[in-house]
């Protein structure tokens, strides 16, 4: 059974710094894409960033530059370092994974192709 379990969220002023982390276990893909989401109220789930299982990354052009998609494999946890973060930053972050390398946000875009997702970590960035 494939769990996913975020934290690290909360409230931050405009320009600070947050580091969400998600602990995935129980999947047993060879080739995988590991990946955040986040939705804020009102608005569609977007792809923010993805990792698949040989490394390569990929970014959302809104976070290029300030995010970081990292993976501590040992630990079998997916970080998103998030640098310089903005009022439109704010939402509920998500990760997910699913079978398959392709993990390119063109692609992988509001994440309909995931079945296994984490419940969820709070982000608030105030002016």
């Amino acid at each position: 059974q494939v769990e996913l379990v975020e934290s690290g969220g909360g409230s931050v002023q405009a320009g600070g710094s947050l580091r969400l982390a998600c602990v995935a276990s129980g999947y047993t893909y060879s080739s995988y894409c590991l990946a955040w989401f986040r939705q804020a109220p009102m608005k569609r789930r977007e792809v923010v960033a993805g990792i698949n299982s040989v490394g390569r990354t990929s970014y959302a052009d809104f976070v290029k530059g300030r995010f970081t998609i990292s993976t501590d494999n040992a630990k079998k946890t997916l970080y998103l370092q998030m640098n310089s973060l903005k009022v439109e930053d704010t939402g509920m972050y998500y990760c997910a994974v699913r079978q398959g390398g392709d993990c390119r946000t063109e692609t992988i875009t509001a994440g309909r192709s995931f079945t296994n997702w984490g419940q969820g970590t709070q982000v608030t960035v105030s002016s």
